[in-house]
């Protein structure tokens, strides 16, 4: 045999040796059993935790019982920066390479959170606070911090009224900034090219908009009567009168809310729709598509006035004298729900 002939046999022995190697590793790596789980165990992963981070957590839960080797199969696949964020039921995973993939490509449990209409920026923050598990003093500073703000795109002091109410869907683990950002793209949604228009052909910025909007979910009750107090408002606004709106006034004192006194109608607040005239600052609630679809398209009428009738509808009137009257009617049921409680 030629010294040529034998150095390739040599050099072929050594490629198949080193493969049968590698083979070996990695089947050693991938299929390492990890543990001996006869029950299933929920994993949550964090917003930016490192594999280092995420492997510990794994052996603490008995999910892995070597780190090393669960980090090292997971950089060899290239997947040591893919885990997402979420809470993972973990069942049936016994080697590093089923534990990766159910990590990787399986699908984390999801949080249900529900925000209501007409609901203020504390009572989201505490919400979600209670919900998602934020701290609620991190979850006011980030919907006050003007930087944060800015980088939404939004022209305000704070996030009040541009945190959608929806039902979101919300992966465990998720950080508070992906979550109030999350809130402000649904907002976001409302304006499409055609209501970006019709708030430019009257004369109303998109703030203005949703300010007079969050009046409108603090008034209304039932969804025929939106665009009706928005015409109201409307109608007002053009002819200079102040608004003289109570939810502008709840929003600014701290005992709310509950029925206003002559004094709440004097404190000296931007906010005091009786005092001063024009739309408030900004919002006071976060209202729903229904209340901003009725802020930038109120009904045509003639209406300057609207009291409350007692079944969660209102009368409206054209001048004072009318307006006088409807309250007259309104104190009458007031008092006879009163003699009614009394009685039974």
């Amino acid at each position: 045999m030629s010294v040529e002939r034998i150095q390739k046999s040599i050099i072929v022995y050594l490629i198949f040796s080193v493969s049968i190697i590698i083979a070996t590793f990695l089947v050693t790596v991938f299929y390492w059993p990890q543990n001996n789980m006869n029950k299933e165990i929920k994993i949550t992963i964090n917003h930016g935790e490192s594999l280092s981070v995420i492997s510990k957590k794994l052996q603490k839960k008995g999910v892995i019982t070597n780190e090393n080797i669960f980090e090292v199969a997971t950089k060899i696949r290239g997947l040591d920066t893919s885990i997402p964020v979420g809470t993972f039921l973990m069942q049936n995973v016994k080697v590093n390479h089923d534990i990766i993939n159910h990590l990787v490509f399986g699908n984390p449990e999801r949080k249900k959170v529900t925000l209501l209409e007409g609901w203020n920026i504390k009572q989201t923050s505490n919400h979600l606070s209670k919900e998602m598990g934020f701290d609620y003093n991190t979850i006011v500073e980030i919907i006050n911090n003007t930087s944060f703000i800015n980088s939404l795109g939004i022209k305000s002091q704070s996030l009040e009224g541009y945190l959608f109410p929806d039902t979101y869907y919300f992966f465990e683990g998720e950080n508070v900034n992906s979550v109030i950002k999350r809130l402000v793209k649904e907002y976001k949604y409302f304006w499409t090219d055609s209501n970006i228009t019709k708030a430019s052909s009257i004369s109303l910025t998109q703030h203005q908009i949703l300010t007079l909007a969050s009046i409108i979910e603090g008034e209304a009750i039932y969804d025929s009567e939106r665009p009706i107090i928005s015409a109201v408002y409307h109608n007002r606004l053009k002819r200079g009168m102040k608004l003289q709106a109570d939810p502008t006034v709840q929003y600014i004192i701290k005992d709310g809310p509950r029925r206003l006194l002559i004094k709440d109608l004097r404190i000296k607040s931007p906010y005091n729709t009786y005092l001063y005239e024009g739309l408030p600052p900004g919002p006071i609630n976060s209202p729903g598509f229904k209340s901003l679809s009725a802020a930038l398209y109120p009904d045509e009428n003639d209406y300057l006035y609207f009291v409350a009738k007692g079944d969660g509808y209102h009368t409206f009137s054209k001048n004072e004298k009318e307006h006088e009257r409807a309250k007259r009617a309104f104190q009458r049921v007031r008092k006879k729900v009163k003699r009614d409680r009394v009685g039974s």
